[in-house]
């Protein structure tokens, strides 16, 4: 039976550090140890979250997969937003197919969920998710490039960029995995016990934007490893708005009388959405549906569906 941590639910959640203002001016082209800065400033911010373990960071993850899957989508040619994206995951029945672009949203899922270890087995699992393919012999030399770029004496966000790049280079039609594969190297070297999403949600904004015009700039180009970390700076400075919300569900999760009210909570904090027809052995769906409306009229969650059957609630 999934409860609520009493230990979660008594003490405040950990505080999303902030990146300075400095570290997201844009006085004019950056330089590389500008944007190299930049990084830092950002990567510093993310680390101290990263590591801790909040009570929240379970949402505030699979919600930074969500937007990386629609920006997947977006690469690939398709319509499905985060909404599409959300239903597709959410209206799949466990144990069965939820189509490509739910595949897609597992994949990002399941990157933000397990320890950042690359084996043949694995990335081969998550290229059929993505819809690619690559031959096993090739995946075996690919860890083993991982593992040569984690061991080198570069920062963080230059070793995800190349092994981006690597990718690319070997097989032009991955540029998907290349960005999956970089957000699960910049957690190697960094050493966090889980990635974090951020690369791919950044892949269409003006980080990745050719200087000269509005072309986007494709991995390994001149000034790619800049690129990257000018989008690390700007993909750590969007997630206060989760932080707060959580705060509040956890300062009022104690008085919630509902039977089966640290479910919900577990799951809003762990989770993008939450069904609000959820049922548990200690919650019925008369009773969630309650629930729901109450944390939504206290502003600590959200609808996110804008429908009235089938809602969808989240931090």
């Amino acid at each position: 039976m999934i409860r609520l941590d009493p230990a979660t639910a008594g003490s405040p959640p950990i505080a999303l550090p902030t990146v300075p203002a400095w570290a997201l001016t844009h006085g004019g082209a950056l330089s590389d140890a500008d944007a190299a800065f930049q990084a830092g400033a950002a990567l510093a911010s993310l680390d101290t979250l990263a590591r801790a373990q909040a009570s929240w960071a379970g949402a505030w993850r699979q919600r930074l997969a969500l937007r990386c899957a629609a920006a997947s989508m977006r690469l690939a040619g398709r319509a499905e937003d985060e909404a599409a994206l959300r239903d597709a995951w959410q209206l799949c029945p466990a144990g069965t197919d939820p189509g490509p672009a739910g595949a897609v949203f597992g994949a990002w899922r399941q990157l933000a969920l397990q320890p950042p270890a690359a084996s043949a087995d694995r990335l081969e699992m998550i290229l059929d998710q993505l819809g690619l393919h690559w031959d096993c012999a090739a995946l075996a030399d690919l860890c083993t490039e991982i593992e040569k770029l984690a061991g080198l004496q570069r920062p963080a966000p230059f070793a995800a960029a190349a092994i981006a790049a690597h990718v690319v280079t070997v097989r032009p039609d991955c540029e998907l995995f290349a960005w999956w594969l970089a957000d699960l190297a910049l957690a190697q070297k960094l050493r966090w016990p889980r990635p974090v999403p951020l690369l791919m949600a950044q892949a269409f904004g003006p980080a990745f934007r050719a200087e000269a015009g509005g072309r986007r700039k494709k991995l390994g180009e001149q000034n790619f490893e800049r690129a990257v970390c000018v989008a690390l700076a700007h993909a750590a400075a969007e997630a206060g708005e989760l932080s707060r919300r959580a705060e509040k569900l956890l300062a009022i999760a104690p008085k919630l009388r509902a039977k089966g009210a640290g479910d919900v909570v577990f799951l809003l904090l762990n989770e993008d959405a939450v069904s609000g027809s959820l049922t548990t052995k200690n919650l019925s769906r008369f009773a969630a549906r309650r629930l729901f409306e109450r944390l939504q009229q206290l502003d600590v969650v959200r609808e996110l569906s804008g429908r009235p059957t089938f809602r969808l609630f989240g931090l």
